[in-house]
């Protein structure tokens, strides 16, 4: 009998999100699928882990059966978590998401979503992030939720080289008015931060942060000119930070104390 695939399924938006539970649906036609998600919201935490207070989990249910594992703790905790003691063998594959909201150019290293899957990837196990890029209240995961068994299958298929990832993104529209699928490069857009000064009950200042991104790639194979070409990015992106090219330039600064 051919072993069933075995997913562990992590997100940031949250164990009760829209996207994750779209997610779970539909993978389950193809595998054992684990989850073990954040408690509550954790975007933008980056690869952020708990070291310095108790990490908790609780089981979660729904319809009255057992649905998951809820952490208090970051999204990479959880990946960590489930692979290091919660289940009993490695998953398969690690599925990030589906995020509410975009995850292309700079905002893949805030990204929660990525990094769960970032996690999977750095314990030696085949990985991909997906977002559908709206924040609109109310989104259709459904089409984002069918790529992602598609490409779960082909990946288990294919596999992926240590150290690399997949981040997917899905533009919010309909099924019939996507335009394909675009193997992309992170852009380089960047976000035009600013933080708003208000005022809370007591009358104590609080700062709320704010920004657009502003756009800074023409090219068609940069993930976010595909989104808005109404084209699904996967881009390849990995762990590994060093820049390579500069490594001989660096070599003839002669640093030294």
């Amino acid at each position: 009998m051919e072993k069933k695939l075995s997913i562990l399924v992590s997100n940031d938006d949250g164990i009760f999100s829209d996207g994750l539970g779209m997610l779970v649906k539909e993978l389950q036609s193809i595998a054992a699928v684990t989850i073990v998600a954040p408690e509550n919201q954790q975007s933008a935490v980056g690869h952020a882990i708990t070291m310095h207070r108790p990490l908790r989990v609780r089981e979660v249910s729904k319809d009255e059966k057992f649905f998951g594992y809820a952490v208090d703790g970051t999204p990479a905790d959880c990946v960590k978590l489930a692979i290091r003691h919660l289940m009993k063998n490695k998953p398969d594959l690690v599925i990030s998401g589906i995020n509410h909201g975009s995850n292309t150019a700079v905002s893949v290293i805030y990204s929660g979503t990525v990094s769960a899957a970032t996690e999977g990837t750095i314990l030696g196990i085949p990985s991909f992030a997906i977002s559908l890029t709206t924040f609109e209240p109310n989104a259709d995961f459904s089409y984002a939720a069918k790529f992602a068994r598609q490409l779960a299958l082909k990946v288990v298929e294919k596999g992926l080289p240590f150290g690399t990832l997949l981040n997917v993104n899905v533009p919010p529209v309909p099924e019939n008015e996507i335009r394909g699928v675009v193997i992309t490069r992170q852009g380089k857009s960047i976000w035009n931060d600013e933080f708003e000064a208000r005022r809370d009950p007591g009358n104590k200042q609080y700062f709320w942060l704010k920004g657009e991104l502003v756009e800074l790639d023409e090219e068609e194979d940069i993930d976010q000119r595909a989104i808005l070409n109404n084209k699904i990015s996967v881009t390849p992106i990995q762990f590994d930070l060093t820049n390579y090219s500069l490594l001989e330039v660096l070599r003839t600064w002669n640093i030294m104390l």
